[in-house]
C-alpha cells in the first residue's frame, strides 16, 4: 500500500513538474519568442561567417552561447533590450571601420561616431564617466529630501555605462582580430580588460537586486566600488597607457580563457557587491551609536574599501603618487560624509533584512562562480603547466578566498549566522579577494607573474 502511495505521488510530482515547465513556456509573450528568433539568427550568422576560422572548442562555446542568453533574457527581459542595443551599435561600429570592404582602424580617428563614442577606447571612456555621474546621483537620491528623481536617473546611467561597456568590449575583440594574425583574443587578458569586465559585471548583478527588491537605495553603496574600480582603471590608462591592445603570452593562448576569467570575475563583483552592502548595514546598524571610539573600526575599513583597487608601488612615480594621493583625499572625504550623515542614510536605506539577503544571495552567487572558475583554472593548468595545483601563489590565494566564502556560507546555512558577524566577515573576505586579485600579482612571483602590474 505504502508503495502503491509513494509512485502515486511521484506521478504527480512529475505531471506537476511538466506542468510547470509548460506553464513557462505559456507565459513567454510574443517579445519574448521574437527575442530568441533574433538570437538565433544571430548566433547562425555568426557561425555561418567565423565557424570556419573557429576550433571545436570556440564553436561549442558559441553554440551554448545562445541558448544561454535566451534563457536569461526570459529570466531577466531588461536583458533582452541590452543586447539588441549592444549587437546593433557593435555592427555599426564595425560597419565604419569598412572601406570597400576591408578594416581601417585608422578611421577611429577620423569618423565621429567611432572617434567620440563607438570605438572601444571611445566607450570605455564614455563607460567611465557615467558610472561615476551614476554614483554621484544615487548618492544625491539617497541624501536629498525628495531624491527619487536623481535615483532614477542614477539607475538609467547606470544601464547606458553597461551598453557602453559592452559595445567597447566587443568593438574592442574585432579590433584586435584587424591588427594582425594571431593578435585577435577575447578582451579579457589583461589588467585594463578584467577591470572593465568587472565594472560592468557588478554593475549589472546590482541592477538585478535593485530591480528585485524595487529598490534604489541600495545604489548609492553598490556603485561605489563599480567608481573605485573605475578610478583604477583610468589612472592604468593615462599612466601606463595600458588600453594599447597586445598579443596575447603563451601562456593566455588557450580557449580556457574565454570560460576561466570571466567565472572569475563574477564572483568578485558578487563578493564586492556584498562588502559594500554589508558596509552599508553596518552604517546603518550604527547609526545611533554615540560613542565615538565604537565607530573607529568603520573610519579605517571605509577608507580601506574605497582604495579596494588602489595600487601601492614603492617604485612610484612622481605623477603617479600625486594621483594617488587626489585619490586617497577623495575617498577620505567620502568615508567622512558617510559616517558624518550615517543617521540621515539609515533612514533611507532598505531595512536590515534586505540588506542581509541580498548580501547572502551575492556571496552564494559569486561562491558558485568562483568555484567554477577554480575548476576550470585547474583544467587550463593541467593542459598548459601539465598538473591541476602546482601551489602557486595565485592558486594558494584562490584556494584561500574560496575556503573563506565556504565557510560563510557554512554558517549562515548550518548555524544561521546573521547580523553584524556576517557583514564584518564580508568586508573581510573582500580584503582578501582584493589581495588574491591585485596584492598576489604585485608583491609575490609565481607561474602566474605574467599578470604583474
Amino acid at each position: 500500500m505504502t508503495s502503491a502511495s509513494q509512485t502515486i505521488d511521484l506521478k504527480l510530482d512529475k505531471r506537476a513538474a511538466a506542468g510547470g515547465a509548460r506553464g513557462w513556456l505559456v507565459r513567454r509573450t510574443r517579445r519574448d519568442w521574437l527575442y530568441a528568433l533574433l538570437v538565433l539568427a544571430a548566433g547562425s550568422a555568426a557561425f555561418a561567417v567565423y565557424g570556419a576560422r573557429m576550433d571545436i572548442y570556440e564553436r561549442a562555446i558559441l553554440i551554448g552561447a545562445v541558448p544561454s542568453l535566451i534563457a536569461l533574457g526570459w529570466f531577466w527581459r531588461p536583458v533582452q533590450a541590452l543586447s539588441v542595443v549592444v549587437g546593433a551599435l557593435s555592427l555599426l561600429a564595425i560597419g565604419l571601420y569598412q572601406v570597400d570592404g576591408r578594416a581601417d582602424l585608422a578611421r577611429a580617428d577620423q569618423v565621429f561616431l567611432l572617434k567620440y563614442f563607438l570605438s572601444s577606447q571611445s566607450a570605455i571612456l564614455w563607460m567611465s564617466v557615467l558610472f561615476f555621474m551614476s554614483t554621484v546621483f544615487y548618492w544625491i537620491g539617497l541624501l536629498a529630501p525628495r531624491g527619487r528623481t536623481a535615483e532614477v536617473l542614477g539607475s538609467r546611467l547606470a544601464w547606458v555605462a553597461v551598453t557602453l561597456a559592452l559595445v567597447g568590449t566587443m568593438v574592442r575583440w574585432y579590433e584586435s582580430h584587424q591588427i594582425g594574425p594571431g593578435i585577435g583574443h577575447i578582451p579579457v587578458s589583461n589588467l585594463y580588460e578584467v577591470f572593465v569586465l568587472f565594472s560592468w559585471l557588478t554593475a549589472v548583478y546590482y541592477l538585478y537586486y535593485e530591480d528585485r527588491y524595487q529598490t534604489r537605495r541600495m545604489g548609492a553603496f553598490a556603485m561605489l566600488v563599480v567608481s573605485a574600480a573605475v578610478g583604477f582603471l583610468l589612472w592604468y590608462t593615462v599612466v601606463r597607457e595600458a588600453h594599447q591592445i597586445q598579443p596575447l603570452v603563451p601562456a593566455l593562448q588557450s580557449w580556457w580563457m574565454k570560460l576561466h576569467v570571466p567565472a572569475n570575475f563574477i564572483g568578485y563583483g558578487t563578493f564586492a557587491i556584498a562588502a559594500m552592502l554589508a558596509f552599508a548595514y553596518l552604517i546603518k546598524q550604527s547609526a545611533t551609536e554615540t560613542q565615538w571610539w565604537k565607530l573607529v573600526p568603520l573610519w579605517v575599513l571605509g577608507i580601506v574599501l574605497c582604495f579596494e583597487p588602489l595600487v601601492f608601488r614603492r617604485d612610484a612615480a612622481a605623477n603617479e603618487g600625486s594621483y594617488w594621493f587626489v585619490y586617497f583625499g577623495v575617498s577620505a572625504l567620502i568615508v567622512g560624509g558617510i559616517l558624518a550623515a550615517r543617521r540621515r542614510i539609515a533612514e533611507r536605506l532598505p531595512s536590515l533584512q534586505v540588506l542581509d539577503d541580498v548580501m547572502y544571495k551575492a556571496i552564494a552567487v559569486g561562491f558558485a562562480f568562483f568555484t567554477i572558475a577554480t575548476v576550470l583554472g585547474a583544467l587550463w593548468a593541467a593542459e598548459a603547466w601539465g598538473g591541476y595545483w602546482s601551489w602557486d601563489p595565485k592558486e594558494t590565494w584562490a584556494l584561500i578566498v574560496w575556503l573563506n566564502y565556504a565557510a560563510w556560507l557554512h554558517m549562515r546555512l548550518m548555524k544561521g549566522l546573521r547580523g553584524t558577524v556576517a557583514a564584518w566577515w564580508a568586508l573581510v573576505g573582500l580584503g582578501i579577494t582584493t589581495f588574491a586579485f591585485l596584492g598576489v600579482n604585485m608583491f609575490l612571483s609565481g607561474l602566474h607573474s605574467y599578470g604583474s602590474l
